[in-house]
């Protein structure tokens, strides 16, 4: 029987949704515009692998043009792209709707940039989970507010509470000096608190260092997601008795729903290297599913172009090692959540199709165009492992 090895690159758009400007996003393109700063740089993208497998042709689809560095190539994958259909541009509408539920309902956001979380909530919080105080409660970088707060965070022993863009509460603390157990046990409770407002995620943001300049964030980070709202691919591959093996951030963004083995890895090496062993130990009628998060966490948000390009080629590198230990019924899956273009203004997520890239023996090579949503990967892997339909998507012709 099958097995999908399905590959997230996180925040790996290919040009501006057909909805980009209710988002503010008109023209945002994220793979385009990391090729054009590289063709200016003299220094085109150099992507063999992910070109054979349909990236440009997947770009030019949404877009209507070839991003900059594009050479014909032979292809060996079938390619599309695909706009999403859910409410918001986040990592869990991303998800679920790849696999096979999209947001249609509107999650909670904190608008103000400033005094951004309600008085009474934070009242509810410090009594809870018996805090003195907090710092921030504002729109933040992450980076940047623990450059700005760390060293008080330190001194005062209150953790920094911060949002974005996205339906996001988010907690940043020391590992040693707050202590990485009590992070997480404050995240916790701030998830049962914030069930009134429809909120999707908390996410623990651990770091360590002594000063502002030496300050990093950890590989402890922990996001506390809300259930999706319907049973996604994954819980219909569990009860059938298939393996749903969750790599890196994948499990938390389910709130473990329907996963049947969390691996945690970080890193672009450690991640793949634990995909990698999963393929080596994955019995069949499973669905590896690898999130690499470093593409919108270290350089799409942090808007760090030549840092994208480079995590780019280094994952181009890794794709014939993963092809070479698939086995001849698999089928390999490179796609991506939401954009986050580091050319972009701010430092949220964009609004953008993201590229399905698909591949393996019995997949027949060439484009099947625009998809309407995400959810079409999700209908196609009910079609692979032989499950019930989704309510939406429509599969894919391998």
């Amino acid at each position: 029987m099958s097995r999908a090895i399905v590959v997230v690159l996180d925040s790996f758009g290919i040009g501006c949704a057909p909805d980009a400007e209710k988002f503010g996003d008109a023209g945002a393109d994220t793979f385009g515009h990391i090729a054009e700063y590289r063709h200016k740089q003299g220094k085109p993208l150099h992507l063999p692998n992910l070109t054979r497998l349909g990236l440009f042709e997947a770009h030019k689809e949404a877009t209507g043009f070839y991003a900059r560095g594009h050479k014909p190539s032979a292809l060996s994958g079938a390619y599309a792209c695909a706009a999403e259909i859910s409410s918001g541009k986040d990592t869990p509408s991303g998800h679920w709707e790849l696999m096979g539920v999209p947001v249609h309902f509107e999650w909670g956001y904190f608008e103000d940039k400033e005094n951004s979380f309600p008085a009474e909530l934070l009242a509810q919080i410090t009594e809870a989970c018996e805090l003195q105080g907090i710092l921030g409660n504002c729109h933040a970088s992450g980076t940047e507010i623990i450059k700005q707060l760390g060293e008080q965070h330190i001194r005062t022993g209150w953790p920094i509470f911060y949002t974005s863009a996205d339906s996001v509460f988010q907690i940043a603390a020391h590992e040693e000096h707050f202590g990485l157990k009590r992070l997480y046990q404050v995240c916790e409770k701030v998830r049962e608190l914030l069930e009134p407002y429809n909120i999707g995620r908390v996410i623990a943001r651990p770091f360590v260092g002594e000063n502002a300049d030496t300050f990093e964030r950890t590989a402890n980070r922990k996001d506390y997601s809300v259930l999706p709202p319907k049973p996604t691919v994954l819980d219909k591959l569990q009860e059938k008795g298939g393996e749903v093996i969750a790599i890196g951030k994948i499990a938390d963004i389910f709130a473990g729903q329907g996963v049947t083995q969390s691996i945690k890895a970080s890193g672009l090496e450690g991640l793949l290297t634990a995909t990698l062993n999963a393929m080596e130990t994955g019995p069949d009628n499973s669905l590896i599913f690898t999130n690499l998060v470093d593409f919108d966490t270290l350089y799409g948000h942090r808007r760090n172009i030549e840092g994208y390009a480079s995590e780019l080629e280094a994952f181009d590198k890794w794709l014939p090692v993963i092809e070479s230990a698939m086995k001849p019924e698999d089928i390999l899956v490179l796609t991506a959540d939401h954009g986050c273009d580091p050319t972009w203004e701010g430092t949220d997520h964009t609004r953008e199709y993201i590229p399905l890239l698909l591949s393996g023996h019995h997949v027949a090579a060439g484009n099947r165009g625009k998809r309407q949503s995400f959810a079409d990967l999700g209908q196609t892997l009910c079609h692979l492992f032989d499950l019930p339909p989704m309510e939406e998507g429509q599969a894919i012709k391998l």
